[in-house]
């Protein structure tokens, strides 16, 4: 497509350049979800069923974390995790949805940078080192969101649900298509939180927002923090506060992000 001057261009101008900036975002989705679904072994074995075996690296640091407290209950040495398919087009299905959930996450980045990409012509404040400063931040939260999902949320839970029974005659036989759609919630809701920052920074800039009112409503943040680390997590004090804990300190970044972009505007 040429280049042109967005700022002076039609509506309708606007829209063909937008879904220009949609159709990229997409084919890049569809790029990552296809090499994720050719890569099924490595998906599957190693990524998604990962945190159903006792072998899983979380598993591995609390058991020496165990051993070094004298804390029996966090050495986990078996899994009682078994999972099978009751529907004809289960695997398949799962299959399709999990690598276009990888496909959404891998291509994040990529789709970031085109809305801003987009955006930024119409918008003075937006230059290219804060297209590609917050593309950067996007990505990075992006992984450490995805890093708190994965490896600290995803395993509590599902040895939370795994091990939990009303009663000792009723036995856990998980559904492939309940297992897979658990770990998907869980990472996607924790990469999409951590994204917090980002979308703090554009409505400070857009003088939506202001430090001191993220900070008078700070105790209102926690305590709705808190609230959903409980609904996201077991009903237990520690993976309630690992979840948390990173999330109030995501909070206060956005503080630190939205005196940033204040000062710019000044």
């Amino acid at each position: 497509m040429p280049q042109q001057d967005k700022a002076y261009m039609t509506f309708w101008e606007h829209l063909e350049t937008l879904r220009w900036h949609i159709i990229r975002s997409l084919v890049a989705m569809l790029l990552v979800s296809t090499i994720a679904f050719f890569c099924k072994n490595f998906v599957f074995h190693i990524l998604i069923l990962g945190p159903s075996r006792p072998n899983f690296w979380t598993y591995r640091i609390l058991y020496k974390l165990g051993k070094l407290l004298d804390a029996p209950y966090l050495c986990i040495t078996q899994s009682s995790l078994t999972l099978q398919n009751r529907h004809l087009a289960g695997q398949f299905t799962m299959h399709l949805l999990a690598s276009i959930v990888i496909g959404v996450l891998g291509a994040f980045p990529y789709c970031i940078w085109e809305l801003l990409r987009f955006i930024r012509p119409g918008v003075k404040l937006y230059n290219k080192y804060t297209v590609l400063g917050s593309t950067f931040l996007a990505s990075l939260l992006l992984m450490f969101g995805i890093f708190i999902g994965y490896f600290i949320i995803t395993p509590l839970v599902i040895q939370f649900l795994a091990n939990y029974q009303i009663d000792p005659s009723i036995t856990n036989n998980f559904d492939i298509t309940s297992y897979v759609a658990t770990v998907a919630k869980l990472v996607l809701a924790c990469a999409l939180l951590f994204q917090l920052p980002i979308v703090v920074y554009f409505l400070a800039r857009a003088g939506m927002i202001t430090p001191k009112r993220m900070c008078a409503y700070r105790k209102h943040a926690t305590l709705a923090i808190l609230i959903l680390a409980a609904i996201l997590t077991p009903p237990d004090v520690i993976s309630q506060l690992l979840l948390a804990i990173p999330l109030i300190f995501v909070y206060e970044f956005s503080i630190l992000i939205t005196r940033l972009a204040t000062k710019k505007i000044q």
